[in-house]
Protein backbone atom coordinates (compact mmCIF):
# COMPACT_ATOMS: atom_id res chain seq x y z
CA UNK A 1 0.00 0.00 0.00
CA UNK A 2 0.90 3.50 -0.60
CA UNK A 3 2.59 5.53 2.64
CA UNK A 4 0.79 8.02 3.59
CA UNK A 5 1.99 11.10 5.22
CA UNK A 6 0.24 13.86 7.49
CA UNK A 7 0.43 16.23 9.96
CA UNK A 8 -0.81 15.85 13.75
CA UNK A 9 -1.94 19.63 15.14
CA UNK A 10 -2.39 19.79 19.04
CA UNK A 11 -3.95 23.44 19.99
CA UNK A 12 -4.43 24.45 23.71
CA UNK A 13 -5.75 27.30 25.23
CA UNK A 14 -3.52 28.94 27.59
CA UNK A 15 -5.69 31.98 28.09
CA UNK A 16 -7.18 31.33 31.49
CA UNK A 17 -3.15 30.17 32.74
CA UNK A 18 -1.84 33.19 31.63
CA UNK A 19 -4.83 35.45 32.95
CA UNK A 20 -3.52 33.59 36.57
CA UNK A 21 -0.23 34.29 35.92
CA UNK A 22 -0.99 37.80 35.23
CA UNK A 23 -2.77 38.10 38.13
CA UNK A 24 -0.34 36.47 40.32
CA UNK A 25 1.99 38.70 39.34
CA UNK A 26 0.27 42.00 40.11
CA UNK A 27 -0.74 40.78 43.24
CA UNK A 28 3.05 39.99 44.19
CA UNK A 29 3.75 43.31 43.07
CA UNK A 30 1.26 45.26 45.36
CA UNK A 31 2.11 42.63 48.23
CA UNK A 32 5.84 44.56 48.21
CA UNK A 33 5.07 48.20 47.41
CA UNK A 34 2.01 47.32 50.09
CA UNK A 35 4.75 46.73 53.28
CA UNK A 36 6.37 49.80 51.22
CA UNK A 37 3.26 52.11 51.47
CA UNK A 38 2.67 51.18 55.28
CA UNK A 39 6.20 52.05 56.07
CA UNK A 40 6.53 55.49 54.42
CA UNK A 41 2.79 56.23 55.83
CA UNK A 42 3.49 56.03 59.01
CA UNK A 43 6.94 57.79 59.36
CA UNK A 44 5.42 60.56 57.42
CA UNK A 45 1.94 60.51 59.54
CA UNK A 46 4.06 61.45 63.05
CA UNK A 47 5.67 64.92 61.14
CA UNK A 48 2.52 65.77 59.53
CA UNK A 49 0.30 65.49 62.72
CA UNK A 50 2.27 68.08 64.20
CA UNK A 51 2.16 70.39 61.44
CA UNK A 52 -1.22 70.08 61.31
CA UNK A 53 -1.71 70.41 64.60
CA UNK A 54 0.13 73.96 65.35
CA UNK A 55 -1.28 75.58 62.41
CA UNK A 56 -4.40 75.00 63.45
CA UNK A 57 -3.35 76.18 66.75
CA UNK A 58 -1.33 79.42 65.43
CA UNK A 59 -4.88 80.12 63.23
CA UNK A 60 -6.92 80.47 66.55
CA UNK A 61 -4.40 83.06 67.69
CA UNK A 62 -3.74 85.31 64.04
CA UNK A 63 -7.04 87.68 63.43
CA UNK A 64 -8.57 86.66 59.90
CA UNK A 65 -7.14 90.14 59.12
CA UNK A 66 -3.98 89.62 59.53
CA UNK A 67 -2.13 88.60 56.02
CA UNK A 68 -0.27 85.68 57.83
CA UNK A 69 -4.15 84.54 58.47
CA UNK A 70 -4.44 83.37 54.70
CA UNK A 71 -0.80 82.33 54.49
CA UNK A 72 -1.30 79.33 57.01
CA UNK A 73 -4.94 78.68 55.74
CA UNK A 74 -2.90 77.66 52.72
CA UNK A 75 -0.72 75.33 54.68
CA UNK A 76 -3.21 73.56 56.43
CA UNK A 77 -4.99 73.03 52.65
CA UNK A 78 -1.70 71.43 51.85
CA UNK A 79 -1.27 69.54 55.26
CA UNK A 80 -4.99 68.23 54.62
CA UNK A 81 -4.05 66.61 50.80
CA UNK A 82 -0.70 65.54 52.32
CA UNK A 83 -3.16 63.66 55.43
CA UNK A 84 -4.99 62.44 52.37
CA UNK A 85 -2.44 60.81 50.72
CA UNK A 86 -0.85 59.29 53.70
CA UNK A 87 -4.45 57.93 54.22
CA UNK A 88 -4.80 56.68 51.30
CA UNK A 89 -1.02 55.15 51.46
CA UNK A 90 -2.78 53.37 54.86
CA UNK A 91 -6.10 51.85 53.40
CA UNK A 92 -3.76 50.56 50.26
CA UNK A 93 -1.39 48.88 52.59
CA UNK A 94 -4.05 47.25 54.41
CA UNK A 95 -5.66 45.57 51.61
CA UNK A 96 -5.72 42.01 52.22
CA UNK A 97 -5.77 42.07 55.34
CA UNK A 98 -8.30 39.86 57.73
CA UNK A 99 -11.71 41.12 56.85
CA UNK A 100 -14.94 39.86 58.08
CA UNK A 101 -17.50 38.42 54.97
CA UNK A 102 -21.27 38.50 55.70
CA UNK A 103 -23.83 38.14 52.92
CA UNK A 104 -24.53 41.20 51.02
CA UNK A 105 -26.85 43.05 48.68
CA UNK A 106 -24.23 44.38 45.86
CA UNK A 107 -27.88 46.71 44.77
CA UNK A 108 -28.04 48.49 48.25
CA UNK A 109 -24.28 48.70 48.36
CA UNK A 110 -24.10 50.46 45.22
CA UNK A 111 -27.48 52.90 45.87
CA UNK A 112 -25.57 53.50 49.46
CA UNK A 113 -22.25 54.54 47.06
CA UNK A 114 -24.34 56.56 44.66
CA UNK A 115 -26.10 58.40 47.45
CA UNK A 116 -22.69 59.48 48.77
CA UNK A 117 -21.52 60.85 45.89
CA UNK A 118 -24.90 62.38 44.65
CA UNK A 119 -23.95 66.31 44.94
CA UNK A 120 -20.70 65.65 42.99
CA UNK A 121 -22.03 63.72 40.55
CA UNK A 122 -25.20 66.36 39.82
CA UNK A 123 -22.08 68.87 39.97
CA UNK A 124 -20.56 67.90 36.97
CA UNK A 125 -23.57 67.81 35.13
CA UNK A 126 -23.36 63.32 35.30
CA UNK A 127 -26.57 61.19 34.79
CA UNK A 128 -27.05 57.48 36.68
CA UNK A 129 -28.29 54.79 34.74
CA UNK A 130 -29.23 51.87 36.58
CA UNK A 131 -29.17 48.08 34.66
CA UNK A 132 -29.51 46.31 37.88
CA UNK A 133 -30.61 42.03 37.32
CA UNK A 134 -33.79 42.12 39.68
CA UNK A 135 -33.05 38.53 40.73
CA UNK A 136 -29.22 39.01 41.15
CA UNK A 137 -28.10 36.60 44.17
CA UNK A 138 -26.48 37.87 47.42
CA UNK A 139 -22.85 37.56 47.45
CA UNK A 140 -19.98 37.13 50.27
CA UNK A 141 -17.96 39.93 51.09
CA UNK A 142 -17.41 43.05 53.11
CA UNK A 143 -19.57 45.75 52.29
CA UNK A 144 -17.08 48.83 53.53
CA UNK A 145 -14.35 47.71 51.16
CA UNK A 146 -16.90 46.61 48.23
CA UNK A 147 -17.85 50.45 49.04
CA UNK A 148 -14.49 51.60 48.51
CA UNK A 149 -14.15 49.72 45.34
CA UNK A 150 -17.53 51.05 43.28
CA UNK A 151 -16.43 54.73 45.18
CA UNK A 152 -12.94 54.20 43.14
CA UNK A 153 -14.92 53.02 39.88
CA UNK A 154 -17.45 55.81 39.75
CA UNK A 155 -15.14 58.67 40.79
CA UNK A 156 -13.01 57.92 37.95
CA UNK A 157 -15.97 57.80 35.76
CA UNK A 158 -16.58 61.02 36.89
CA UNK A 159 -13.21 62.49 36.06
CA UNK A 160 -13.29 60.85 32.66
CA UNK A 161 -16.67 62.88 31.76
CA UNK A 162 -15.69 66.80 31.93
CA UNK A 163 -18.14 67.97 30.18
CA UNK A 164 -20.97 65.67 31.74
CA UNK A 165 -22.15 62.80 30.07
CA UNK A 166 -23.89 59.56 31.62
CA UNK A 167 -22.41 56.44 33.96
CA UNK A 168 -23.72 53.23 33.71
CA UNK A 169 -24.40 50.88 36.61
CA UNK A 170 -24.96 47.36 35.82
CA UNK A 171 -25.51 43.67 37.30
CA UNK A 172 -26.36 40.46 36.22
CA UNK A 173 -25.89 36.59 36.91
CA UNK A 174 -25.94 33.86 34.76
CA UNK A 175 -26.20 31.23 36.88
CA UNK A 176 -25.91 30.78 40.96
CA UNK A 177 -22.71 30.73 40.66
CA UNK A 178 -21.30 34.38 39.74
CA UNK A 179 -21.89 38.22 40.11
CA UNK A 180 -21.52 40.50 36.98
CA UNK A 181 -20.86 44.16 38.00
CA UNK A 182 -20.31 46.97 35.15
CA UNK A 183 -19.41 50.60 35.83
CA UNK A 184 -19.44 52.28 32.39
CA UNK A 185 -19.53 55.79 31.14
CA UNK A 186 -19.25 58.21 28.37
CA UNK A 187 -16.30 59.26 28.72
CA UNK A 188 -12.90 60.29 27.36
CA UNK A 189 -11.34 56.71 27.21
CA UNK A 190 -7.91 55.23 28.10
CA UNK A 191 -5.71 54.69 25.33
CA UNK A 192 -4.47 51.22 24.36
CA UNK A 193 -0.86 52.42 25.99
CA UNK A 194 -2.00 52.76 29.53
CA UNK A 195 -4.61 50.27 29.74
CA UNK A 196 -1.93 47.57 30.84
CA UNK A 197 -0.64 50.02 33.64
CA UNK A 198 -3.86 51.52 35.48
CA UNK A 199 -3.89 49.14 38.02
CA UNK A 200 -0.09 49.74 38.90
CA UNK A 201 0.52 52.05 42.48
CA UNK A 202 0.78 55.44 42.09
CA UNK A 203 0.32 55.33 38.63
CA UNK A 204 -2.14 58.01 37.43
CA UNK A 205 -3.03 60.46 34.13
CA UNK A 206 -4.66 63.16 36.38
CA UNK A 207 -3.10 66.35 36.28
CA UNK A 208 -1.05 66.86 39.65
CA UNK A 209 -2.59 66.95 42.88
CA UNK A 210 -5.93 65.54 41.38
CA UNK A 211 -4.92 61.95 41.88
CA UNK A 212 -2.59 59.58 43.94
CA UNK A 213 -2.38 56.40 41.51
CA UNK A 214 -3.85 54.30 44.81
CA UNK A 215 -7.47 54.09 43.38
CA UNK A 216 -7.24 51.33 41.16
CA UNK A 217 -4.55 49.16 43.04
CA UNK A 218 -6.60 49.34 45.91
CA UNK A 219 -9.92 48.33 43.94
CA UNK A 220 -7.74 45.66 42.38
CA UNK A 221 -6.51 43.75 45.69
CA UNK A 222 -9.97 44.48 47.36
CA UNK A 223 -11.66 42.66 44.25
CA UNK A 224 -8.76 39.73 44.45
CA UNK A 225 -9.58 39.76 48.37
CA UNK A 226 -13.45 38.40 47.69
CA UNK A 227 -11.96 35.82 45.30
CA UNK A 228 -13.21 38.31 41.94
CA UNK A 229 -11.88 39.32 38.88
CA UNK A 230 -11.97 42.96 37.92
CA UNK A 231 -11.40 44.02 34.04
CA UNK A 232 -11.32 46.99 31.24
CA UNK A 233 -12.73 47.97 28.12
CA UNK A 234 -11.76 50.74 27.12
CA UNK A 235 -10.78 52.91 23.52
CA UNK A 236 -10.19 57.07 23.39
CA UNK A 237 -13.14 58.59 22.78
CA UNK A 238 -15.23 55.43 23.19
CA UNK A 239 -15.79 55.33 27.25
CA UNK A 240 -14.78 53.06 29.79
CA UNK A 241 -16.43 49.94 31.01
CA UNK A 242 -15.14 48.02 34.00
CA UNK A 243 -16.44 44.55 34.73
CA UNK A 244 -16.26 43.03 38.35
CA UNK A 245 -16.75 39.67 38.62
CA UNK A 246 -17.41 37.59 42.26
CA UNK A 247 -18.74 34.60 43.03
CA UNK A 248 -21.92 34.49 45.05
CA UNK A 249 -22.77 33.37 48.42
CA UNK A 250 -24.37 30.17 47.47
CA UNK A 251 -21.01 29.26 45.14
CA UNK A 252 -18.55 30.42 48.51
CA UNK A 253 -21.08 28.58 51.17
CA UNK A 254 -20.95 25.55 48.44
CA UNK A 255 -16.92 25.38 48.29
CA UNK A 256 -16.50 25.89 51.68
CA UNK A 257 -18.34 22.79 52.47
CA UNK A 258 -16.35 21.12 49.81
CA UNK A 259 -12.91 22.25 51.65
CA UNK A 260 -14.38 21.04 55.00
Amino acid sequence: SADRTGALVVLEDVTARIRLEEQLQQREKLSSIGLLAAGVAHEVNTPLTGVSSYTQMLLGMIPETDPKHALLQKVRRQADRASNIVNNLLNFSRTGSATEFNDLDVHRVLDDTLQLLETQLRRNQIEIERCYDPELPKALGNAGKLQQVFTNLILNARDAIPEGGQITLFTASTDRETIIIEVSDTGIGIAAENVAKIYDPFYTTKGVGRGTGLGLAVTYGIVQEHSGHISVESAPGRGTTFRITLPTAHAQARLQAASD
